[in-house]
Formats: structure tokens, sequence, C-alpha cells
């Protein structure tokens, strides 16, 4: 050890945890600021069959001045060559391995990893487990939900890789974010109190900034890093105040331009075809064809006839057909109760009206043996499930601003907010997996003020759920996939659009992340989004329509996108500000007119017809009672007159076979 230098400790009841020493190892200089014992690291969190904890310690030391987190095993305490590495440095050893897989999936961030300026270091690996991260590198820490104990850590580095997680036997945790914080920030996620999310220092100046700029209601995190690390809360603000700050804020730390919005991106001629290094997430789509013109097409008169379609016991005789009265015109409000039961799957097509009354009343003792579940935990026992807890706080923020304009979840102790309420705490308990996340009360609203019933309302949630609970999953995956899908088709569609965006740095489309996640709920008037939910319920004419109708407004705004000087901010805000102004019928004709293009291309790319479910894999066995072609079939036989003739007045309804 140096002369001089001096060796403190803290004692914590079980054992030491080492702060502040100078010492020489292996002829490397380097500075120990924290040190706790009996941190175990899990090899294999989610094979547990498999796992194995290695005891071993938890440092955070400066080497040349730069501060990082290790960790080592109890045999290599003393060694300072470090397994697994995060640094970009040369020279510090270890093999790359790509293949490296710790058994659980990392927090990813849909935003900041679609849009790529620089690689991040991998895993690397080698015969032992240690790990040194640098804190530069540091992009969250999550207390993980896996059953392997308290005080459960797992760390994941800026590039998306995760560490192997840490069990700290002996307590400590507290005493390890207080020497963090001597060199990074670490703000909780606004929607998930186990996530930290982790700032250099010199970012809460920018911080600062934008929550004096008070992007969002309730005037929380900072909006730029809440949109990069949490989309799902962030797009329900405005984006109508953006600034500058906004476009340094989406650039990674070590980007030229980061620190200085005074150097901004060179604007790109739109007529240049994108360069691949810009957007290394997205394929390129290029469609090498003419699609041909596009065919007009008009809406028909909404479904207003309903016992014509049922036997003398109550079956639906025809679905397909009424599928295809409500794709082309929407229910009349008078019908909506109860097909809507039938769209959602709470009554099969073919159940009679006798078995509708068994259904109706074993759902119903299992809805309400559901919701005792929750209302029997005591406040007590509620304290000690953080859970549960945190599931009910968001509910009852969230109900509290849902749909207040509407009469039936308007005012101060309203019934409607109370069912509102009690409808999500039960599918809490139902899918206790997923539980609640922000935007799922606007999914329920539209279906418990046409069912006007409580449990009616949650078994046809139950049946949107099963649509879209991927968008709500923790991975962000599945809307990274269909942020991916829908460049594909903006591309094949409109490629000087594409180039424009890509040359404001939009080209990720992350502008249409709300319109994806809850289907549009917060674009059009409420009575709009009755009648665009019923349509898409019917998966006519494809599973991925919602995908078409985004480009179908995206194209409607090409003219006030390229033909103005707009940049990344403004194209932001005038996404924003369409709210409540778009066109319902012209955007669905749109989409549907999108759709009848492109299935009639010829030379279409393989990677479009898979997005519009025209090319399904031969190892793909999941047929669906309802044949996907045939039913593209008839729309296009339906549509056939007027595809042929672009200019044409609008056509009647299309007969359905």
């Amino acid at each position: 050890m140096e002369s001089g230098a001096k060796k403190c400790s803290l004692a914590t009841g079980d054992g030491e945890v080492h702060i502040s020493a100078r010492m020489q190892q292996n002829d490397e200089e380097y500075k120990l600021i924290f040190e706790k014992e009996g941190v175990y690291l899990h090899t294999n969190a989610k094979r547990s069959n498999q796992d194995t904890s290695i005891p071993g310690f938890i440092r955070i030391v400066e080497r040349a001045g730069v501060p990082a987190l290790e960790w080592c095993p109890l045999e290599d305490a003393g060694s300072s060559a470090p397994a697994v590495l995060y640094s970009k440095k040369d020279g510090e050893g270890g093999v790359e391995d790509t293949k490296f897989d710790p058994g659980y999936e990392p927090d990813w961030a849909v935003i900041s990893t679609v849009k790529k300026d620089r690689e991040h270091v991998p895993p690397k690996q080698s015969g032992q487990w240690s790990f040194s991260l640098p804190l530069s590198e540091l992009y969250s820490l999550r207390r993980a939900r896996f059953s392997l104990g308290r005080n459960f850590l797992v760390l994941t580095s800026r590039g998306g890789h995760p560490l192997p997680p840490l069990h700290f036997h002996r307590g400590g945790t507290s005493e390890l974010l207080r020497a963090l914080h001597m060199y990074i920030t670490l703000d909780p996620s606004p929607v998930d109190g186990r996530l930290f999310l982790a700032y250099p220092l010199d970012a809460r100046d920018t911080a600062q900034a934008f929550d004096k700029m008070s992007l969002l209601d309730d005037n929380s995190a900072d909006f730029v890093t809440r949109l990069i690390h949490d989309p799902y809360a962030t797009t329900f603000g405005g984006f109508s105040k953006v600034t500058n700050f906004f476009r340094a804020a989406l650039r990674p730390p070590d980007s030229p331009n980061h620190h200085s919005h005074q150097h901004t991106r060179p604007r790109r001629d739109p007529s240049l075809p994108p360069q691949s290094e810009e957007e290394p997430g997205f394929e390129l789509i290029t469609c090498g064809v003419e699609l041909g013109p596009r065919p007009v097409v008009s809406r028909g008169p909404p479904l207003d006839k309903w016992q014509e379609f049922l036997d003398p016991e109550g079956r639906v005789t025809n679905p397909e057909k009424i599928k295809e009265l409500v794709f082309r015109g929407g229910i009349q409000p008078s019908l909506r109760k109860e097909a809507w039961k039938f769209l959602l799957g709470f009554y099969p097509w073919n159940s009679t009206s006798e078995e509708r009354e068994d259904i109706l009343r074993v759902k119903t003792d299992e809805y309400f043996r559901m919701k005792v579940q929750w209302k029997s935990v005591s406040e007590e026992q509620e304290m000690r499930n953080t859970l549960l807890r945190g599931y009910r706080n968001l509910i009852e923020r969230d109900v509290n601003r849902t749909d207040r304009h509407n009469t039936f979840f308007s005012g101060n102790d309203n019934p409607g907010l109370t069912l509102l309420h009690d409808v999500l705490m039960t599918y809490c308990m139902y899918n206790f997996d997923l539980g609640y996340v922000q935007g799922m009360s606007d999914l329920l609203s539209p279906l418990l003020f046409v069912t006007q019933n409580e449990v009616e309302s949650f078994w046809c949630l139950k049946g949107f759920m099963e649509l879209v609970h991927h968008n709500f999953e923790e991975s962000q995956e599945a809307m990274k996939s269909q942020l991916l899908d829908l460049s594909v088709l903006l591309r094949a569609l409109d490629p000087e659009l594409c180039d424009f965006l890509d040359s404001q740095d939009s080209g990720s489309l992350c502008f249409c992340f709300r319109w994806l996640l809850i289907w549009f709920k917060r674009e059009f008037s409420f009575e709009d989004i009755l009648i665009l939910w019923e349509v898409l319920w019917t998966r006519l004419p494809c599973d991925n329509f919602h995908l078409l109708i985004a480009c179908s407004i995206l194209q409607s705004q090409r003219g006030e996108l390229i033909g103005s000087d707009h940049d990344f901010n403004t194209i932001l805000k005038h996404i924003n500000e369409l709210t409540m102004k778009l066109d319902l019928q012209s955007i669905l004709c749109g989409a549907e007119a999108i759709y009848l293009q492109l299935v009639q291309c010829k030379e279409l790319p393989l990677k479009v017809q898979q997005v519009l479910g025209l090319y399904v894999p031969a190892s793909s066995s999941d047929e669906s009672p309802d044949s996907q072609a045939d039913e593209t079939e008839r729309l296009l036989n339906g549509s056939q007159a007027a595809a042929s003739v672009c200019a044409a007045p609008p056509r009647p309804a299309p007969s359905c076979p």
C-alpha cells in the first residue's frame, strides 16, 4: 500500500464496508472507493435448476481517474484483471463472446435501441465470472423480480448487455447506492419502482432545464430521458414544448454532438438514399417496382341488424358476414353491447342463447372470486406487498385522469370511476405477472362505457388484452418489432417520405409509439375510437391493419411534412398536434386502399408480404378458423371495380359472399 494512504472502514454488523483506500495491485495504481463482501453472483437466474451462486466482493474503484464498478469471487479478490469486461480500453484482456447468455432479459429501451450512433462493447467472457463496468457505461440498476432472495440487483450496460444478477446476502445495497451517487445520479423509473436509471452527474443541468419546461402534467421526471428509457409513460405526455434539448438528449453520451447543440447534424438531401449506418436497427426495404394505382374505396353503413343473423337457438349463422359489415361501416351504437362480446371472445360465435346464459353465470362467479382476493387484503398486508401496492397506486392515479370529459367518468365520486378502478385491480389478480401498466385504463374505459357492466367489461378487457398484451410487456420487444414493421411498410409505400424523416433524425418513427401502444386512443375522439376499435377487432383484412392506419395518417401529412421546413423537434410537435384533428373515415379508406394497392403488386418484397400476412413460413401451423387468405380474397373481389379506376367517385359498399 502507498505510504501515507489510509484504509477506512464502516462497521455494518455483518462485515465491513471499506472506503477510500489508495492501493497498488499488479503494478496498476487505483483508488478503492467502496468494497463489500458477501455479494453472491448468480450465473443463471432463469434456469433455476442449474443456478450457481458464487460468493465474492463488490467494489467501486478509480483506475486512472475513471470510476468503475467491479465484482470478483473470493478466490480472485486480490486480482485486478477481471474476466468479464465492458470497458473500451485496450489491453485489458478478455475474449469477446457474442453468444453470452446470462439467462434473463435486459431492460431494453425502445427508442435508444432503435437508433444507435455508436456501438457499445458487448460482454466478454473468460474462465471466470469477474466483471468491471465503467460507471459511464452503466445504464440501469434493477431490483430484480426473481424469487432468489432480498437485495437482488441486476445491472445493465448502455449497450443493452446485462450482467449476472447479484444477491447481497449480508445487506449493503444502501451503502453501495450512496457510494455510486458520488459519480452518477440514480433516478427511479416513474412507472417501475424497481428500476433505477443511471445518468452522469453533469446531466442534471439538462434535467433541471426540462423540469422547468413542465412538459408533463404531473411535473415529474425529465421528459427526454423518460422517453428514451420509459417510453410507455412518457408518450402519454405532450411533445409540443420540446426544444433543441430533445435532439441533444437523444444522442448517445459520447456522440460528438451530445454536449453541444450548436453543431447540429447537417441536413441531407431527401432525394438521396439513407445511409445504412444511420439506422442499423432497420432493414432497408426498397420496392424496386411500381406499386400501381391506389384504388379508391369508400365506407359502408354500420351493422344495424343483429337478430337476422341468429338461428332459432341463438347461434350466429354467418360471423364472416358480420365481420365484413363491421369492417366496412362499424356497428350501430344500440348493437355494440352485444356484438362487442362476440368480437372480443367473451361469447363464442357458435354459442346458443342458453349457453351464453351459462357462460355469463360462470364468468360472473369467476370475476367476483378474483375481486375478493384484492378486496380482502388488509392495509397491513398490503404494506408487505410492494408489487400490489405499486399497482394500486398507478391505477388510482390513472383512473383520476382517464376520459374525465366523458359524462360516464366526469365529476367527483362518480360510480364509473369506481368501476374503472375495480376492474383494473381485478385484472391485476387475473394476470399478476403483467399487472397494471399505464395505458390499460385507456383500453378499458370505452369497454365499460359500452357494456355498462362491471363483469362484462372485465372479460371484454381480457379479450382485448389478448390482442395487445405484448405492447405492455417489460421487454418492449413487441413495440420495437411493430415500429420496424411500420418502417418496412412506409419504405415500400413512400421512400421519399422515409428519406425525409431519416434526414431529420425521425426515421425511428418514435412519435408513432403512442399510436401503436393503445391503438390510437389519444388521437381520435371517443366516438371515433369506438368505431376504429371494432373495425380492428375484426382482424380484417390482416392482423396488422393498425400499421396501415398509421401509414395512412403519415401519408395524409406528407405535404405538410416535406413541404415545410420541419426539423426533428417540429416533426414531433406537428404529429402530437394532430390529436382530435384527424378524419377517421378518410384515414380508414386510405388504410384499406394502401392494403389493396400493396397486395396487387406482383413483386412485393417478402418482408412486406410477411407484415401483411400474405406470406406465412412453411413451418407455421397456426391457422385461424377464419382463413386470412379467404378474407383477403373477399376484400379484393369486393374492391375490384374500384381498383381499376383511381379517380372514380366513391363506390357503394361491397357485398360479401
